[in-house]
């Protein structure tokens, strides 16, 4: 059986989008006929590995974290009570309201009710479901435990998001306060200065330097600030079209690296992801060596990525996991050693979940202590812009004063 999205239109004509299941084409036709409705158009739903004759991919839907943690929840929920893959998958599309997550559920069932296995018909859609994804369900296919694994997917994902929420809301105040700082100067310089400084054209005196100064920035703003705001924005399509080749994002990656705080925090960002990525393969039986290949695709940077893809070889070649990847140089001794006691106890994926624990909240602990330093040089460097212009504007006022006296 293959799903269907159909297009048609009712008996009073009006346009009626949605899936059905059939086993072929014709048989969809004649349910929607049934139903009532006049097909007009009717594609069966397959994997983004099927492409359409000008070689564009179908299905490029993309599902939110959110949602794909819940759907993953609910299988989970609907196979431990003993329900099959596919009454659990027709039943959670139905309960989905996201009309892109239903598509792809519907079409995985369909591969599942021809006689592929979960993991096979979601490697399909590789933009939805990753390698990590596929390869934890694969291996709870094999020992049987795929209730287990789906409810640590679902941990893991809905981990992840909040990470990713709680660093989010974490850097909203200080972009807020310099963006506003940055829009409070530019008004100032633009509109505010040049009004007050006509009041000293009038008069024959030499005005200060600093006053000078703001009145050749504020002409500067106010004659080339249109201009300035347009190449802001070229530069920011150009660095997006830019991060498009590898080599360019090589060179940005090696950059963060030679950062002295930036470096640490993508170090400890990567190293994080990674090993919550690996403990949960591993926990899930897949072997380490694939579970250490597979969790390098959750790393951004590519020198550490490259790093650990080395270690990997080194094991693949016989050497310890704990060894390989200190020879990369960019896990702490803490991780290194949990990753050593895991291999020698057998307990790994145990291991590997304590050095995610503790590296997540490093990089929490940091990136609270580097915006707790930010905001308030934030102000002070605010406060300093602003005393600038009012001790420009104050030092002519000063001066008339005393020829006056």
């Amino acid at each position: 059986m293959a799903a269907f999205e159909y297009t048609a239109f009712d008996d009073q004509g009006r346009r009626q989008k949605g899936l059905i299941e059939a086993d072929t084409a014709k048989q969809a036709r004649q349910q929607l006929r049934g139903m009532g409705l006049t097909p007009a158009e009717l594609e069966e739903l397959r994997g983004e590995s099927v492409t359409q004759e000008n070689g564009l991919q179908r299905h490029r839907d993309r599902i939110p974290v959110s949602t794909l943690a819940l759907v993953t929840r609910q299988l989970a929920t609907l196979i431990s009570a003993g329900q099959p893959v596919e009454s659990a998958l027709l039943a959670v599309s139905r309960q989905t309201p996201k009309p892109a997550a239903r598509k792809i559920l519907l079409a995985v069932r369909a591969r599942v009710l021809e006689g592929h296995a979960l993991s096979d018909a979601l490697r399909e859609y590789p933009r939805v479901f990753d390698a990590m994804y596929c390869a934890s369900l694969h291996a709870g296919e094999q020992s049987g435990l795929l209730d287990v694994v789906l409810e640590r997917l679902a941990d893991y994902m809905e981990s992840r998001q909040q990470l990713q929420q709680k660093t989010a809301l974490a850097l909203i105040y200080p972009l807020l306060l310099t963006v506003v700082s940055i829009l409070l100067v530019t008004g100032l310089l633009t509109f505010v200065v040049p009004q007050i400084i006509q009041v000293f054209e009038g008069f024959d005196q030499e005005l200060p330097v600093l006053t000078r100064g703001l009145i050749v920035v504020s002409d500067f703003f106010k004659d080339w600030g249109v201009y300035l705001l347009i190449a802001l924005i070229l530069l920011v399509l150009l660095y997006r079209q830019a991060m498009k080749s590898e080599r360019l994002r090589l060179l940005r990656d090696r950059l963060l690296l030679r950062l002295p705080m930036i470096r640490y925090l993508v170090r400890l960002s990567a190293t994080s992801r990674f090993t919550r990525t690996m403990s949960l393969l591993v926990s899930s039986g897949v072997p380490a060596l694939d579970a250490m290949q597979i969790s390098t695709e959750v790393i951004s940077n590519q020198p550490i990525r490259s790093a650990v893809l080395k270690a990997a070889e080194r094991v693949r070649e016989g050497g310890n996991i704990a060894d390989a990847l200190t020879e990369s140089g960019y896990f702490s001794p803490l991780v290194l050693q949990l990753v050593a006691n895991g291999e020698a106890s057998g307990k790994l994926g145990e291991m590997l979940e304590r050095a995610a624990r503790a590296e997540e909240s490093e990089f929490e602990n940091v990136t609270a202590l580097f915006l707790g330093i930010f905001e308030p040089a934030m102000i002070l460097v605010m406060g300093l812009v602003v005393l600038i212009i009012v001790l420009a504007i104050l030092l002519p006022i000063f001066d008339m004063n005393d020829l006056i006296q």
